[in-house]
């Protein structure tokens, strides 16, 4: 099955650790229910199992945990819960004694007429049940013996045409690349996911904030065979950036180039030149080889 990046990039977070408690509950259920999913899952844990000796373990300080427990309610015993007890029931009401009901009055002509009506819908009822009756026994004689019929109430055959076209053949994999852009800090800001068929990539904010007012993040092509970088456009707000620019360069130059990520002017560069100093970079590893 052919996924979309959106679908790569989720596969390749949930391997990382890096998403929500929402959108982990959506990649489980989509493992639960596709089988070609959890296998392209577990491939990108075995390729990116490496990547946790990156980050090293953090013991969080006492107070987090005191803070954690006051948040929750168990600085101090809980008190014991106590039902209220139910009201006693209310005792029944007293009877009380009643006139006996009237006697009822039957009027014999209601009687004879009602019995009229009866009879007559009965002569229809077994009427209509002959004409069922001899409307299926027509319909089995049409169907199982349609030899004992006049020629005129004979069904006529019927000629099926039935066109059978071959399942298309499925597009082979093409292989797909991810770069981790860091910073100084060492926790990834942005996953960066390039398809080597399409050259189209995605670039999902993970760790790092949106950018400030009157400023923006913009990401940037660094290569030994061109000039000077190259912008890649302005990342957006949203969670997932999708662009297909790299389509223009060649196949060497984005699978070696460094990606990196400056701080500019609102609504990027005004000139194609960087104004700042990478903050997050990084370069591309290859995470599924094409199909061969």
């Amino acid at each position: 099955m052919e996924y979309s990046e959106d679908h790569i990039a989720l596969a390749a977070e949930y391997a990382l650790g890096t998403l929500n408690a929402d959108e982990r509950d959506q990649v489980e259920t989509m493992m639960s229910a596709d089988r070609d999913f959890t296998t392209m899952v577990r491939a990108w844990e075995y390729r990116l199992g490496v990547l946790n000796q990156m980050v090293g373990s953090v013991e969080p300080p006492a107070e987090v945990w005191e803070r954690i427990r006051g948040a929750i309610g168990l600085t101090e015993p809980q008190a014991e819960i106590v039902l209220p007890e139910p009201p006693p029931a209310a005792p029944p009401p007293p009877i009380q004694e009643s006139e006996p009901p009237a006697p009822v009055v039957i009027d014999p002509s209601n009687v004879i007429r009602l019995a009229v009506r009866a009879q007559r819908w009965r002569g229809v009822a077994s009427a209509m049940t002959a004409v069922a009756a001899v409307l299926v026994a027509m319909i089995g004689i049409q169907i199982f013996q349609p030899d004992w019929l006049p020629p005129s109430l004979r069904p006529k055959p019927r000629t099926e045409i039935v066109e059978v076209k071959p399942s298309p053949t499925p597009a082979p994999p093409s292989a797909q690349y991810v770069a981790l852009l860091q910073g100084q800090g060492g926790g990834p800001a942005f996953i960066l996911t390039v398809d080597g068929a399409t050259k189209n990539f995605t670039l999902r904010r993970v760790g790092a904030a949106v950018a400030e007012p009157g400023k923006s993040f913009e990401l940037w092509l660094i290569s030994d065979k061109l000039p000077k970088p190259r912008s890649l456009g302005v990342i957006g707000s949203d969670d997932f950036t999708i662009r297909p620019i790299l389509s223009a360069y060649d196949p060497e130059v984005v699978n070696n180039a460094t990606y990196a990520v400056t701080i500019e002017q609102a609504g990027g560069s005004p000139d194609g030149n960087p104004h700042s100093s990478p903050v997050f970079s990084g370069k591309l590893i290859e995470t599924v080889p094409p199909a061969r």
